[in-house]
């Protein structure tokens, strides 16, 4: 039996707001009168996610796997980029355990939006991951408080087994031990 490996990652994202646009946050369709810009459905918090996901195996940034030049990735959902960031995670033995995640914007108000956000982003990750989602105001301060744009802020917990691949997994670490990173 091989013993338990842990990765933590974090991962930031963030996105101006623009008319025309659906406001999609952790895979929800939020009513505000505008949604946030970008190539895909501009999810930020999914966006988040997928970045501390990757972080966490080494695998780099959601820029790095989905550029927002690719036609592929024009306007698809954020669901679909954290079901394939979620894949490759498990091809290289890690499981999402916990996903901790925080939505900067002064508004809308999503407290009534998160457990449906939960939910999907949930479903995505598996029926063992605990998800959270709280969001916060910056108090009228910054960009998120002059109410241009949104933020995200993710930290994940995944778990594998000493012999996971990715990133320098499989190396000495500085304990000695094989299989483990040194960072």
């Amino acid at each position: 039996m091989n013993p338990t490996a842990f990765r933590v990652g974090s991962g930031f994202d963030a996105h101006k707001f623009a008319s025309g646009r659906a406001l999609v946050l952790g895979g929800v369709t939020v009513p505000y009168d505008r949604g946030l810009e970008g190539h895909s459905d501009a999810d930020v918090l999914t966006h988040a996610l997928c970045d501390a996901i990757l972080g966490a195996i080494g695998a780099g940034d959601i820029g790095r796997h989905f550029p927002d030049d690719d036609p592929r990735f024009k306007d698809v959902s954020s669901l679909s980029l954290l079901e394939q960031t979620v894949a490759m995670a498990r091809e290289h033995g890690w499981r999402v355990i916990n996903a901790d995640l925080t939505l900067i914007m002064q508004e809308p108000k999503i407290a009534r939006y998160a457990a449906a956000m939960v939910g999907r982003l949930g479903e995505v990750l598996g029926p063992d991951a605990a998800v959270n989602v709280k969001a916060t105001t910056t108090e009228g301060m910054g960009f998120t408080g002059r109410g241009d744009g949104a933020a995200a802020q993710a930290v994940v917990l995944l778990g594998g087994t000493s012999k996971s691949r990715t990133g320098r997994t499989g190396r000495t670490s500085r304990t000695g031990r094989t299989g483990q990173t040194s960072s």
